[in-house]
């Protein structure tokens, strides 16, 4: 018993994905449909299937860090910074990836 726990254990130490690997992950995901880019700033599912979950986790987590210091060293609220990034995010999608626009999913 002791063995299969010490394996399990290690499996999961394998499957976590950090920061760089999900970067290194993100345009595939992208180019593949799994993820698209919101007008909130952030990414979100567009299907669920592989590490697309943890990508956009770990990725949305970073944006969210980013973009509170630029609200912080700018006076603006969170908000404000999330639909600044949103807009950008949106405008630079490159034709063929998807976008979350009036509610619902588009290819771009």
């Amino acid at each position: 018993m002791p063995f299969l726990l010490v394996g399990s254990l290690m499996s999961t130490t394998v499957l976590a994905m950090d920061l760089n690997t999900a970067m290194s992950n993100l345009s595939q995901a992208k180019a593949s449909g799994l993820l698209g880019e919101q007008p909130n700033g952030y990414l979100g599912i567009v299907i669920i299937q592989g590490d697309a979950e943890q990508i956009a986790r770990l990725i949305n987590e970073a944006r969210r860090a980013e973009y509170q210091r630029l609200a912080k060293a700018n006076n603006l609220q969170l908000s404000d910074v999330e639909t600044m990034a949103g807009k950008k995010a949106l405008e630079k999608t490159p034709a063929g990836h998807y976008i979350y626009l009036n509610g619902k999913w588009l290819k771009k």
